[in-house]
């Protein structure tokens, strides 16, 4: 930049907007990161799932602290009840009770599926965050009143294996839809966020619905029937002995 007189002036000025640009893509990205988690939260959800071969819905139990730790326990149907799946950083650990084992996940499958959803393992333990793990800025396109949608690229050293994420929010950062693109610019998935309450003071969504693009009819959804942000959690919640409790 120059740095005489009018010319910094000049220069400086158009540079003001973009930074105050900037600072308020990332406090919409930190609502959308926050937007269905406290400190530490307690909830009751169903998952259903869709594919060309079978449908099923399963209810759980779970709690998380901060992206690190969570637990979640299977409450129906009857022959998963007890199934759990604790997530300590980035290591998972799933408890089968119907032969009292407690199995780590190993490397080679976090890509696989969890629970037959379209959620992966991976998917778990990743710990990113939007605002703080990627490089924003508005996604091209026409804007629509009263929403953002902004374009999210992973930073080198980021661990996940999307080309660019564009996310859509209100302009209160309420989070709408994430569309996942390859590194060739695919669609790969959806997700969509719908049935909005307000919960502690936050506007969370209680629908969650995660569709693959390859998959044409296929699609795992998310229900939150009860949550709670801020509880108290005790660290010995996400253990191996509390996985089996």
């Amino acid at each position: 930049m120059m740095s005489i007189g009018l010319q910094l002036v000049l220069l400086a000025a158009p540079g003001a907007p973009q930074a105050t640009d900037e600072q308020s893509l990332k406090s919409l990205l930190q609502k959308v990161d926050d937007s269905n988690r406290g400190e530490s939260s307690r909830s009751v959800m169903m998952m259903r799932v869709k594919t060309k071969r079978y449908e099923r819905s399963m209810k759980m139990e779970s709690w998380s602290k901060g992206t690190e730790y969570s637990l979640s326990r299977f409450l129906e149907p009857a022959k998963d009840r007890g199934m759990a799946t604790l997530k300590v950083k980035d290591k998972l650990w799933n408890y089968l009770p119907n032969t009292d084992r407690t199995m780590r996940v190993p490397s080679a499958m976090m890509s696989g599926s969890y629970m037959g959803s379209h959620i992966t393992n991976d998917d778990l333990v990743q710990g990113t965050r939007l605002s703080d793990d990627y490089t924003y800025a508005l996604a091209p396109g026409a804007a629509v009143t009263g929403q953002k949608t902004i374009r999210c690229t992973p930073k080198p050293k980021t661990p996940v294996v999307w080309g660019y994420v564009d996310v859509t929010m209100t302009d209160d950062g309420v989070p709408i839809e994430q569309v996942f693109y390859s590194e060739k610019k695919v669609k790969v998935r959806t997700m969509t966020y719908t049935k909005v309450k307000e919960v502690g003071g936050k506007k969370v969504p209680h629908r969650i619905r995660f569709v693959p693009h390859d998959k044409p009819g296929e699609f795992t959804e998310i229900v939150i029937e009860k949550l709670e942000l801020g509880v108290k959690l005790e660290d010995g919640v996400f253990s191996l002995q509390a996985l089996r409790d």
